[in-house]
């Protein structure tokens, strides 16, 4: 009967660890797309001016992808929230399912915040015609 609980207390660790590891991909792939952008920018604006067209498809490409992940990663968290299962709006009863869906509301949460952002990083970037 103990071995069978501590199987389920693992499980349910790594449940939780996997849940709040959701809740910073998000972010961070906001973040690191932000540092490439304009990393990237400064560096063709300082070395090579002339590099603007292939600098605005890199960021484009680097924008689609850091969207699909984000995306991705949303769609992970919405399924985690298990909103149209129960239709349960309130987790308050402190049970561990509740913590479980409350990690996932945030990180999905996180994933539209860091989605927004990342679209707003990409314009000014995508929109440059020049260095100067």
């Amino acid at each position: 009967m103990s071995d069978i609980r501590d199987e389920q207390d693992t499980h349910e660790f790594r449940a939780e660890a996997l849940s709040l590891w959701r809740i910073t991909f998000g972010p961070l792939i906001w973040a690191l797309h932000f540092l490439a952008c304009y990393g990237a920018t400064a560096l063709v604006c300082a070395k090579a001016a002339e590099a603007v067209p292939l600098l605005r498809l890199g960021i484009g490409l680097g924008t689609l992808l850091a969207l699909a992940l984000i995306f991705w990663l949303g769609l992970q968290a919405w399924r985690q929230w298990d909103l149209r299962r129960d239709r349960e709006w309130e987790n308050d009863a402190g049970t561990s399912e509740d913590r479980h869906q409350f990690l996932g509301h945030a990180a999905f949460l996180l994933a539209g915040i860091s989605f927004i952002g990342v679209l707003y990083v990409a314009l000014p970037a995508l929109l440059i015609e020049s260095c100067a």
